[in-house]
């Protein structure tokens, strides 16, 4: 009896099967040499040449976000690059009012932002123009403190670093004033 089943089934696969590649032979004689046939619905060229229209756009749109991507970038990297010498120097400026006690806790934020005005008025000083040569006392306290260790988080430690970072700042601080022409 199981033999039974199993021809029956195959009979009934092997015709569905057949049945199946006819109707995908039938598809292929869908179009004639004057177009689709009848069961084929025909494209008008108006839509295709819409379709043509819509793509150049997008094309044309796609160059238009890259070329202002590109753009973008440009402006970016002068936004990013050094600021201007009178910039850093009003952020340094900025700081002259702050302090904090050593030892006390609270001075993480305010010598990190010092220690960063710094180096940024560091940075601007080098890339100017007139060169480093212009800024030559002024970078060279900023060198000098930069090329002392850092990381002693003792009190002591925190009190030299506050002393040389505070006096670094006050020293180039006074010279700038000096020199009103190189940040106005």
């Amino acid at each position: 009896m199981s033999v039974q089943i199993r021809v029956r089934t195959s009979t009934a696969a092997l015709a569905v099967t057949a049945a199946l590649v006819a109707a995908l032979a039938g598809c292929t004689g869908a179009s004639t040499s004057q177009g689709p046939g009848d069961d084929v619905p025909e494209v008008a060229p108006s839509v295709n040449a819409s379709a043509a229209a819509v793509a150049a756009e997008k094309a044309e749109e796609s160059d238009a976000a890259d070329a202002a991507a590109e753009a973008q970038a440009e402006r970016g990297a002068k936004i990013n690059g050094p600021e201007e010498v009178r910039d850093a120097f009003a952020g340094l400026q900025a700081t002259l009012d702050e302090t904090c006690t050593p030892g006390a806790g609270d001075c993480d934020y305010f010598l990190g932002r010092v220690n960063e005005e710094l180096t940024g008025l560091e940075k601007s000083m080098r890339a100017r123009s007139d060169g480093p040569d212009h800024f030559k006392e002024p970078l060279g306290w900023l060198s000098a403190l930069h090329a002392k260790p850092a990381g002693d988080s003792s009190t002591a430690g925190e009190k030299k670093y506050f002393d040389d970072l505070i006096g670094t700042r006050d020293r180039v601080s006074t010279w700038m004033q000096g020199h009103p022409e190189d940040y106005r």
